[in-house]
């Protein structure tokens, strides 16, 4: 994996983000050795990034802190994690097992919330979170005063991480807390910052300057990471927010200081310091295209690219697809998950040759993308695009009812709204749609708002119904074992929008 052009490149087109803010933010190597391109976050949405929160947390904290979330074991600098002691062993079979507790405060929602991002690491990397059994070292994860942790395996025991319940659980903290354990520090005191970043001292609270400055680390020959879950924000610890404390350079329009979860570099970073090999790589725009290879894909490789946007729903769209077909796609095949590692829910199973796939529609924001190939047969792979939804749904239970947005809370759909449904029956059997109750803006064409019933699985397949206005829609049975449903609306005139009802059929 060529992870050095993949960061080079990552520095030479994230500047542009903020300037050109739908346009592309990055182009970058896939993991696999395809094309990878990510569209930058719009404008206006509001950002509060990890460290504002940790440091919102950790207000008139009574334990002793470095770098603001760092705790300090006894006999050890804070600030260097470089003895083999530090990090976690690794086990005979390649994975890196940290084992860990929680306490008993944390709800059924904090536990689920703790392990989705635990299930991204190893998703991405070679680590294991693990419970805790029989170990001598291990993770006690409480609900203490605010969000910190030790720096690597302080070793001795039980070394505690504070996730403080109401504010230090969300995926990104859960993140950055978890990579300080594994001992990795923030990314803006690598010693060789200074090329990439300035500090503005006299815009610093004056009991935090010391988390400002560089450490002696070892930066594994790994390029500086402006989207690291561990960096800085941009008015980190500062006197007032509307100063800067740390800015990129040469370009200071460079975003720094997300809030949501591993980079794709974050992940290198761990596989590198631990020696694993392992294809994966985040994409975390609203939107993007990334492909499986720029030509005939490799033999033996099992990749996977997690999207993570950053908020509503994923779209996932295949344009090209060509995978070496054998019988149960037992050689080379993709898989598409419905969250953030291979336990979640299936949305496509194992699907080889070459044909059509679905549009698919995730239940949230996460969707993994995982991609299997053997030591024979090659071919050129895929290509895919996903991006950012507010409703819709990819249905493979037997049946059900769904609709418009705001139907059941008896309000009018939303302006705007672009909603797929897709319906996916199992082999030998077809869907049946009923749309119960329709109420969309009329017009001759219905080219505003408007209902479209494919019998596929894709926008470009046969348009069986487009409907505006009110008054019944005949029953839809599909050709084949799939139906696509498309709502969408204007920017006026919203009404209450539609019901619709499916079941699968035997296909007689």
């Amino acid at each position: 994996m060529a992870w050095g052009l993949f960061t080079a490149l990552l520095l030479c087109v994230s500047g542009t983000a903020l300037s050109r803010p739908l346009e592309l933010l990055q182009f970058l190597d896939s993991p696999s050795g395809g094309e990878t391109i990510v569209r930058d976050q719009p404008e206006g949405l509001p950002i509060e990034d990890i460290i504002g929160s940790i440091e919102k947390m950790n207000k008139g904290r009574t334990r002793l802190l470095q770098h603001g979330d760092m705790a300090i074991p006894t006999g050890r600098s804070a600030i260097r994690c470089t003895s083999k002691d530090c990090y976690w062993p690794k086990s005979a079979n390649g994975l890196v097992n940290v084992p860990y507790t929680l306490a008993a405060e944390y709800n059924v929602q904090d536990r689920a919330t703790i392990a989705a991002a635990m299930l991204e690491f190893s998703t991405l990397t070679c680590i294991r979170f693990v419970p805790h059994t029989n170990e001598r070292d291990f993770l006690n994860i409480i609900s203490d005063s605010g969000c910190w942790s030790f720096l690597g395996r302080a070793g001795g025991g039980g070394q505690d991480l504070s996730l403080q319940r109401g504010g230090c659980l969300s995926n990104g903290i859960i993140q950055h807390e978890l990579n300080h354990a594994l001992g990795f520090v923030h990314e803006h005191t690598r010693s060789d910052r200074d090329s990439y970043v300035k500090i503005f001292w006299n815009n610093i609270q004056p009991e935090y300057k010391d988390s400002f400055n560089k450490t002696d680390t070892d930066n594994q020959g790994m390029e500086y990471d402006y989207g690291s879950v561990m960096h800085y924000g941009r008015n980190s610890y500062s006197i007032d927010y509307q100063l800067p404390t740390i800015q990129p350079i040469p370009n200071g329009l460079i975003p720094i200081g997300q809030r949501y979860g591993l980079s794709s570099l974050d992940a290198a970073k761990i596989n590198r310091l631990y020696n694993c090999s392992i294809c994966s790589s985040v994409l975390s725009g609203f939107s993007g295209i990334f492909s499986s290879s720029p030509s005939y894909y490799p033999n033996n490789q099992n990749c996977s690219w997690l999207i993570r946007i950053p908020l509503d729903k994923v779209l996932l769209q295949f344009s090209a697809f060509d995978v070496q077909s054998t019988r149960g796609c037992t050689a080379d095949y993709i898989r598409v998950f419905d969250g953030p590692s291979r336990s979640s829910p299936l949305l496509l199973d194992r699907t080889c040759g070459s044909h059509q796939l679905p549009s698919l529609v995730g239940s949230g924001n996460v969707m993994l993308v995982e991609f299997v190939t053997d030591a024979a047969v090659s071919a050129t792979g895929f290509k895919a695009s996903y991006s950012t939804v507010s409703c819709g749904g990819t249905l493979t239970v037997p049946g059900g009812n769904f609709s418009s947005p705001g139907y059941t809370e008896h309000e009018p759909y939303p302006p705007f709204s672009d909603c797929t449904w897709t319906m996916i029956a199992p082999v030998g059997y077809k869907v049946r749609l009923n749309v119960l109750d329709v109420s969309v803006e009329y017009s001759s064409s219905c080219q505003y708002d408007s209902i479209e019933i494919r019998d596929g699985t894709v926008p470009t397949a046969q348009q069986l119904v487009k409907k505006c206005g009110t008054g019944n829609i005949p029953t839809v049975t599909s050709s084949q074992n799939s139906l696509l449903l498309r709502f969408y609306s204007d920017s006026s005139d919203e009404s209450t929008g539609f019901l619709a009802k499916y079941s699968f059929v035997p296909a007689a």
